[in-house]
């Protein structure tokens, strides 16, 4: 294994102090500049934020991913974030999942372990183990480790989900979507649903042993499509594709209540054997807006597995404009040939 913690002090000290009890013999540790030739291995990524959630060297770090000074091909990795507030611990390790991924990095679903200064984030766990936040957050990242150096890939794509809140007959989105399902093999099966005209009703908020309850049998205390078609689907799957319109720099209402209603289901199993896909068409910009999205809500959330370049970003406003994209052909014929590779 290798640890990747930028150098931020005092606080990335402390961070090392606490991890290293945790890691396994021979494990690695590397700042943010010495992160080059990583093929092939476990990552964990480990960032210590200041009073202000910022920390100079893990920037540094993002911008050699961002501009491809570093190549993660083959690595799987998991993240630590530590504050000393209590904002900005999760927006980092979106920041920071995203980029990663987008240099080859997969991420296990449920990567993120993050502490906020006060550790209220752990006051939950630590009633359920019976032992203080500290303890709970030491656990957390143990339980990580282990995941991170023993849970196997998930299995190849046999069964595809496809989920989307558009018009066939105008969305540069499902144009996209095209491209990319023409050049899928025959043994792939392909479930396309639209969740459009209020099918799907947001959840409601049940109380969390209702939602359990219904969760267990496999359902939801308000039924319908979600129930008899969605979750169906998602049980059956092997890797969901999310087709993303953005108008508004977020994901559409639609889309937000699948993923606010599969709570009911991610009760009764995990999703961690299930990868994540996204196709993103922006009309003007934004597109990395809903990436993070679908990072935050579904792989770190709902413990879907992130594999390497989990998402297509596009941009294309008029109708029919997509696909005279230069090269979209090719994108997509290559992001449909990663998917099954």
């Amino acid at each position: 294994m290798v640890v990747i913690c930028p150098e931020n002090p005092p606080y990335s000290r402390k961070l090392r102090a606490l991890l290293s009890p945790l890691l396994p013999a021979g494990t690695v540790w590397r700042d943010g500049d010495g992160c080059t030739g990583l093929t092939g291995e476990k990552l964990l990524f480990a960032v210590a934020l200041d009073e202000g959630g910022c920390s100079g060297e893990y920037y540094r770090l993002l911008s050699a991913l961002r501009l491809g000074r570093l190549r993660l091909e083959g690595c799987t990795a998991g993240v630590v974030v530590t504050g000393q507030g209590e904002l900005y611990t999760k927006d980092v390790a979106r920041d920071l999942v995203l980029s990663a991924n987008m240099a080859g990095c997969a991420f296990l679903g449920r990567p993120l372990v993050e502490a906020t200064g006060s550790l209220r984030n752990f006051r939950v766990q630590a009633e359920v183990y019976g032992t203080g936040e500290a303890a709970a957050f030491a656990l957390a990242v143990e339980e990580l480790i282990d995941r991170l150096l023993y849970w196997p890939p998930p299995p190849p794509i046999r069964r595809l989900l496809a989920l989307h809140a558009s018009s066939r007959t105008t969305s540069n989105t499902l144009a996209l979507w095209d491209l990319v399902r023409r050049n899928l093999p025959d043994t792939v099966e392909v479930t396309e649903l639209g969740l459009r005209n209020g099918t799907v009703a947001d959840c409601n908020g049940c109380a969390y042993t209702t939602c359990l309850h219904f969760g267990e049998q496999g359902g939801c205390f308000y039924g319908g499509p979600m129930v008899e078609e969605v979750f169906p689907a998602v049980r059956e799957c092997d890797a969901v594709v999310m087709l993303c319109a953005n108008y508004n720099d977020a994901l559409s209402a639609n889309l937000t209540a699948f993923v606010n209603r599969l709570t009911a289901l991610f009760r009764q199993s995990r999703f961690y054997d299930k990868r994540l896909y996204g196709l993103i068409v922006s009309g003007y910009s934004g597109g990395d807006l809903l990436a993070r999205q679908l990072i935050s809500a579904l792989n770190m959330n709902k413990s879907f597995y992130l594999p390497p370049r989990f998402c297509m970003l596009e941009t294309a406003n008029e109708k029919g404009s997509l696909i005279k994209l230069p090269g979209v052909a090719e994108r997509g014929r290559a992001f449909a040939e990663a998917m099954v590779s």
